[in-house]
């Protein structure tokens, strides 16, 4: 009998030790299809995979978009949300030489999703994480940086010299938006909704920024730039701001929508005497060499201290039907949002 039990006990252990806290999505709907769940079995890293020990996962509004089924891409019932997580090496898969156990690391997308308390993750979407950040600002870095460098650069072609408006600056984008084209030489100005968000725009890079709550911010920014107007603006709500910003463009302007929660009506002949362009951006349509890039300039910006992710409202893994409907619904961006697992 004492044998018998010893083994069940064992059995038990060994089990428990594969298995692990992930939030699950087995319909889509609203946060309350949310499910924390403790008894998701561990993944296990295949080739040119590592496996992670989770320490902070990004919150990113295209999650919520995800989860609702309304966006064009839909992930396979049921899943695991989350792409940017930072953490440490577990465990490491074949062939992979990069990463050992106990690495500090990030990512700037999962396999197995990041809600979780462990993620794997392909090699070529995992990078070291420098002792600069801790791992709350290395989940921040993923779909934030990638994506502002990914509009700015190689698909909005900003160049040094230029000007760039961001359009809803204080959240994770935008900020990331005004550090990266303040360190690349760039006129950056900013909006916000808050006295708080546009002061954390202002120490973040930009060089002036305008309150969009107020009725006339448009006019001021016109006053502001002059006749010349705005070479690319990155757009956050493309649905609320799309029309404006055609009025703020330059000779040859660019809109790059990052974000758009529905349609909005447009006067095309707005985009013609200036021969202006509107611009989708969707990092998940990034090539391989488009992601290396990006994450060449970044991992340089970390070094050189001008890449500081700033951390907004964080959450437990218990809180996360709220994180997603706070999200969406909060009276304005103030940083990244974290899950903390």
């Amino acid at each position: 009998m004492q044998c018998f039990l010893s083994s069940g006990i064992q059995i038990t252990m060994a089990t428990a030790r594969n298995m692990m806290r992930a939030v699950r999505v087995f319909e889509f709907g609203g946060p309350e299809v949310l499910k924390l769940q403790s008894d998701v079995l561990l993944p296990v890293p295949k080739e040119n995979q590592v496996l992670i020990k989770v320490h902070a996962c990004g919150v990113n509004p295209v999650e919520t978009y995800i989860r609702s089924g309304a966006y064009s891409r839909k992930s396979p019932l049921p899943y695991t949300p989350g792409s940017d997580v930072a953490g440490v090496i577990e465990a490491v898969g074949e062939h992979v030489t990069l990463f050992k156990k106990g690495d500090r690391v990030f990512t700037s997308g999962t396999i197995s999703g990041g809600y979780a308390d462990y993620a794997v993750a392909s090699t070529d979407t995992v990078f070291p994480l420098s002792d600069k950040l801790d791992f709350k600002q290395g989940a921040a870095i993923g779909i934030p940086y990638f994506t502002a460098f990914h509009a700015l650069f190689q698909k909005g072609r900003a160049k040094a010299g230029e000007s760039v408006l961001v359009h809803g600056a204080s959240g994770g984008v935008g900020i990331a938006t005004c550090q990266i084209a303040r360190a690349y030489g760039l006129k950056v100005l900013g909006t916000a909704g808050t006295s708080e968000g546009m002061n954390i725009v202002l120490r973040n890079g930009a060089h002036k920024v305008f309150n969009h709550r107020e009725a006339d911010y448009v006019d001021k920014i016109k006053e502001f730039i002059g006749m010349q107007g705005v070479d690319v603006i990155i757009e956050m709500l493309a649905n609320v701001n799309l029309a404006t910003d055609l009025h703020l463009l330059s000779q040859g302007g660019r809109v790059m929508v990052v974000g758009s929660r529905g349609p909005i009506e447009i006067n095309p002949r707005d985009t013609m005497s200036k021969e202006s362009s509107v611009i989708g951006v969707a990092l998940f349509s990034a090539t391989k060499e488009e992601i290396r890039q990006c994450a060449a300039a970044l991992l340089a910006g970390i070094e050189a201290s001008w890449l500081r992710p700033v951390i907004g409202p964080e959450y437990p893994l218990e809180k996360v039907a709220k994180a997603h409907e706070n999200l969406i619904h909060s009276s304005g961006a103030l940083g990244k949002m974290v899950l903390l697992i």
